[in-house]
């Protein structure tokens, strides 16, 4: 099977492409620092990159494995992640992994920041979500630790989520069985932080939703299936088993209307019930997201069926890595295609792996004794 190359859903024009998530994302997170490289795969020929300069001794091998796979990417490779770099580029726009304060003084829109961080609060879309009509689980919402009384301790029905309204990668979010882990979770956040308590929805099955805008224009990206290890986010597939895309839209709509831009996502979860399936959102994340660079990777190589996930390697290199005779094939359509490959130096890959399911699981396997 050989396919076109499509940049219908990439960003027209050229980029200077700086993904670099130091800026938004929890202190702590071992490899943080080397996600800009992740991007290098969603890129154009024309484009230009900046990535951490500690990925510099692992490029010639990642470019080496994209040109095998018929990937193509940016052929100018900036070695400074600063954001000072973003505006340097006469004729090249800015494209980041999330627009926040740091990023818009290189882009200078207001109603994408002031909706950007609109959203980004947890309170903000439990609020919005109830205008528009939108299902989202049972949630309590608090402008401050210090508003949570004895009387409504006693009220929750536990197990329940404890989340701070503005939480990155996971940090601030806890998972409380009964009174006394949720007291210890509540005695972790200082008194003014705003926060919420919501409802355990009773699933396995979580999707994430992602929409882009560009040029005035939103367009349905791609519905993904979470893949979960217990409650820890694992990776992605496509198909999902459901792509409740109504359940969401009026609260894309009302993002895109505001000024939203670029690539966003909803998390929302499969819920079946007598009278059917509900869909209720769980929150908007407005950016770029995990799901998003297998995504576009996979539409660029045309490739319907897929799923991405993080393994762990004793390996400290590309170049220790032999993946040749699995790599994906443009004739085949099938095959691994590494994602997030900088996370290496820390023991972790980002691997796309193309192809039915039942083939993904020989991949996953093979892969698995391969770097282990």
């Amino acid at each position: 099977m050989t396919v076109a190359i499509d940049y219908g859903y990439l960003p027209s024009g050229r980029y200077v492409f700086n993904h670099d998530i130091m800026n938004c994302t929890a202190d702590g997170v071992v490899g943080n620092h080397l996600y800009s490289g992740r991007a290098l795969g969603i890129t154009k020929p024309w484009d230009i990159i900046q990535l951490h300069p500690m990925l510099k001794p692992l490029y010639k091998d990642i470019i080496s494995h994209y040109k095998r796979v018929g990937l193509n990417h940016a052929q100018r490779v900036v070695w400074d992640v600063k954001r000072e770099q973003l505006g340097m580029y006469i004729g090249h726009q800015p494209s980041v992994f999330y627009y926040g304060p740091n990023e818009s003084r290189y882009w200078g829109d207001n109603s994408w920041l002031e909706t950007v961080e609109f959203i980004n609060s947890k309170n903000n879309f439990i609020a919005l979500a109830e205008e528009l009509g939108v299902d989202v689980p049972k949630t309590l919402c608090f402008k401050s630790v210090e508003e949570i009384e004895p009387a409504t301790i006693q009220e929750i029905v536990f197990p329940c989520y404890l989340k701070a309204a503005i939480s990155v990668s996971g940090v601030g979010i806890y998972r409380c069985q009964d009174e006394i882990e949720f007291t210890k979770a509540l005695n972790k956040f200082e008194a003014q932080v705003p926060i919420q308590i919501q409802e355990e929805i009773k699933t396995d099955i979580f999707l994430n939703m992602q929409y882009r805008v560009a040029d005035s224009e939103m367009n349905r990206l791609a519905a993904s299936e979470q893949i979960l290890k217990g409650y820890e986010h694992q990776g992605n597939r496509v198909p999902a088993c459901h792509e409740p895309w109504e359940a969401i839209e009026p609260m894309a709509h009302w993002l895109k209307d505001r000024g939203m831009k670029g690539i966003f996502a909803f998390d929302v979860a499969v819920v079946k019930t007598n009278e059917g399936y509900r869909f209720p959102a769980i929150e908007c994340n407005p950016r770029f997201n995990g799901a998003s660079y297998p995504t576009l990777i996979a539409r660029k190589l045309g490739i319907p069926e897929w799923s991405a996930t993080m393994f762990e390697t004793k390996y400290r290199s590309l170049a220790e890595i032999d993946l040749t005779d699995l790599e994906f094939s443009r004739k085949t359509g099938e095959g691994v295609i590494i994602v997030n490959w900088g996370t290496v130096l820390v023991g972790k890959l980002s691997i796309l792996m193309a192809g039915s399911s039942a083939f993904q699981k020989t991949l996953e396997e093979q892969l698995s004794a391969r770097l282990s």
